[in-house]
This record gives structure tokens, C-alpha cells and sequence, in this order.
């Protein structure tokens, strides 16, 4: 059970591993992060899908899977799940269960925003982000487990809106921490953004999306990947005897740093040596 967009690395992390062992997946896209109110709808497919197929064992993507699949359907059950991409605390779930386990999503937003002072004229960082469940508890997150305070917080549902809020952040905070745009109701038309936010960039700003390069001087981003890959030797180690509740939860720790330079250059902010040496650079 997989989401787009973010779960397109997860899943080729997950081929790598199970290329070649034989086993049979097949994978059902529950799109609600883009559809929402088809949550609910979509996890009682979910259900129809896992029992018609009678897999072995299955993987879920995802807050959304894990609320609307696994928790209402699956849990405790004899059926082993392994989980991955559920956002900072899985016990809002009921998590552990007897027959799951998994890999909690955490962001590297402390890493991040501390580059991002270094080239800050002050200390007011701003949110901006995609109106979105998702969104919204990794900004709690931000706040309560990591003690990121934000002197304004920004929820779009446009681009147009996303675009409004850029421009009015610039003269109001110091740092601008983009989360995600994906599920703006609108199109999001990339060259367009891209030449937006090089006009109208003023202030260092940074993310935690490779994706968000464009738009985003620094990016300290996950890698889906490594959620992919854990998942899919997890579920070889299920399949082959072990039982999942002796598998502990764990967290992803892996990350890549991705700089737009020009884009900061034309802000005016020149970013150190020491940084670009150990970053990927886009072009």
C-alpha cells in the first residue's frame, strides 16, 4: 500500500532488495494524500485487495495506510505488516502490534535550520507548507520534539496562495522553511515556480525535500530509499520465520544535503566551502 511521489523511492528501494528472490508484489496506490476525502473509501479497497490476494506479508506506506488499512483492519491479526514513511510516532496507532513493525519517518529539520543561521540576519523562522494532515503534524513535531519555535506559519491550498505567502515572508522572518507543495489544488508548474522564487528570494531558505531544490536554497533530505530497502528485508526476515514483534521499531537516519547556489546567489548570500564540498549541487 503505497503513496505517490515520496513512495516512488521507497519502492525502488524495496526492488532492490527483492529482485531476484522470487517473491510476487503487487502494489495498490492509495493517492488520498491528493484525494483525502477518498481515505476512508480507498482503505476499505485496500482491504478487498490484501484479502483477495492473500499475501504473505504486506507493506504499508504512510500515515494514511497505517490509519485507514492496517490499524482498523489488520491489527493483531495473523497476517504480519511491516510499515514505513509514519510520520515522528507511531503510537498514535496503537503501534506496536503483534503482527507489525516498522520504520518511522523523521525529518533532519534541527540539522537544517541550524546551516540556515549561519546566513540568517536574525532569528524568526517562517513555515511554509501545503495545507495538509501531514504537514500539519510534522510542523507539531518540529515544535514539540525538536523545540522549533516559528514566528509564522503559513498553510496553502494554491499556488497561487504558496506564491502570496512567499513573497509576504520575505519581508517578515529572517529563515524560510518550505515544507511540501504537493497537493495544492492547482497546478504547479515548475519552471514557473522556480523563475518565481528567483525573483523574489531575499532571505536563506531551506527544506527537507530533495524536491524542493527549486525553490529551496539548502535541503536536508531523507531518503525514501532507506525505507524501502527496510521494509522489504523485513518482510524477507517475516516471511522467512521471524515474527514481527520481535523486530524493533526503528527510525531512518540517513540523509543527503541538496544546495541550489545560484539560486542564493541571487539573494545574495554566498554559501561556505566547507558547505558545498559535502553537498550534491543543482545545476
Amino acid at each position: 500500500m503505497v503513496e505517490p511521489g515520496w513512495s516512488d523511492g521507497e519502492e525502488k528501494g524495496a526492488r532492490t532488495v527483492l529482485q531476484g528472490t522470487g517473491i510476487e508484489l503487487r502494489f495498490f496506490r492509495m493517492d488520498a494524500k491528493r484525494h483525502p476525502e477518498r481515505a476512508k473509501a480507498m482503505g476499505l479497497e485496500a482491504r478487498a485487495v490484501i484479502e483477495s490476494f492473500k499475501p504473505g506479508a504486506v507493506v504499508v506506506s504512510d500515515d494514511i495506510a497505517a490509519r485507514h488499512v492496517l490499524r482498523p483492519f489488520f491489527q493483531d491479526a495473523e497476517l504480519p505488516f511491516v510499515f514505513c514513511g509514519v510520520n515522528w510516532d507511531a503510537t498514535k496507532y496503537g503501534l506496536p502490534y503483534v503482527n507489525a513493525t516498522g520504520m518511522l519517518e523523521v525529518s533532519f529539520a534541527r540539522q537544517m535550520l541550524d546551516t540556515l543561521r549561519h546566513y540568517a540576519r536574525g532569528t524568526r523562522v517562517a513555515y511554509l507548507t501545503v495545507d495538509s494532515e501531514t504537514e500539519r503534524t510534522e510542523a507539531a513535531a518540529y515544535k514539540e520534539q525538536l523545540g522549533v519555535e516559528f514566528a509564522v506559519e503559513k498553510y496553502v491550498t494554491t499556488a497561487s496562495a504558496w506564491k502570496a505567502a512567499f513573497v509576504e515572508l520575505q519581508g517578515q522572518v529572517d529563515i524560510l522553511f518550505l515544507g511540501n507543495y504537493i497537493g495544492t489544488s492547482d497546478a504547479w508548474n515548475e519552471a514557473d515556480m522556480a523563475a518565481f522564487v528567483v525573483s523574489n528570494s531575499k532571505i536563506i531558505s531551506g527544506s527537507i525535500h530533495d524536491f524542493m531544490s527549486p525553490y529551496a536554497m539548502v535541503n536536508f533530505a531523507k531518503v525514501p530509499e532507506e525505507h524501502g530497502i527496510w521494509a522489504a528485508k523485513t518482510a524477507l526476515a517475516v516471511l522467512g520465520g521471524a515474527r514481527p514483534s520481535s523486530i524493533e521499531i526503528t527510525r531512518n537516519t540517513q540523509s543527503k544535503i541538496v544546495l541550489n547556489p545560484k539560486l542564493a546567489a541571487r539573494a545574495g548570500i554566498v554559501l561556505t566551502r566547507d558547505l558545498l564540498r559535502n553537498s550534491l549541487v543543482t545545476r
